[in-house]
């Protein structure tokens, strides 16, 4: 049984629940979705990976780091212990893990620009090179971050005509793309797959 936390402030929540379940269906590997809504579900024992799924990274500041929610502080300081915890980061989560904007360090090293690629209409797909997963792997990107730097620590999973569009840090995967709305399991599956491997 793997216990996936989805953090549940915005974004396609629920395409990240049905790319899991086909993920875990593939494996043969028994899974349950904790949904993140409050610390207070972080309580929850034996969390074994979290996704934080895109959306427009202001508000999920505002909803998520309130008077009334402190999710993201309390989720922040929670990986920041639970340092080996596998996570995907899609888009604006990348943006989150990489300029979390609390007191604490950086959960990635590196630098991101929000909207990097342009506004809506800039939106885009295109095959990337992940030589982790072997073959080409569809993006889709929806005014998506880029990355402007990445630092020690870090090394670059995914590439577009060159340019970084996913890292990995220890078994922290952060990419400005949406692969929930790819219809291509590979991501999901690593991330799986690195949660069953932290559990043995």
């Amino acid at each position: 049984m793997v216990r996936v936390g989805l953090v549940m402030l915005q974004g396609a929540r629920h395409a990240h629940i049905s790319t899991l379940e086909s993920a875990s269906e593939e494996l043969g590997l028994a899974l349950e979705i904790i949904e993140l809504r409050t610390p207070l579900d972080l309580q929850t024992s034996g969390i074994d990976a979290i996704v934080f799924p895109g959306g427009e990274s202001t508000t999920i500041r505002l909803t998520g780091a309130n008077d009334l929610n402190n999710l993201l502080p309390a989720l922040f300081d929670w990986l920041r212990t639970n340092e080996n915890t596998p996570v995907l980061a899609t888009c604006a989560g990348a943006i989150l893990l990489a300029q979390p904007n609390d007191s604490g360090t950086p959960l990635v090293n590196a630098t991101v620009n929000r909207n990097g690629y342009g506004s809506q209409a800039d939106s885009f797909q295109a095959m990337l090179e992940v030589p982790t997963l072997g073959e080409p792997y569809l993006g889709v990107f929806i005014r998506a971050p880029r990355f402007a730097s990445i630092g020690e620590g870090a090394q670059a999973i995914a590439t577009h005509n060159q340019e970084v569009v996913g890292i990995r840090q220890e078994n922290r995967l952060a990419v400005t793309f949406h692969p929930e709305l790819s219809g291509d399991l590979r991501f999901h599956t690593w991330l799986l797959k690195l949660a069953e491997g932290e559990k043995t």
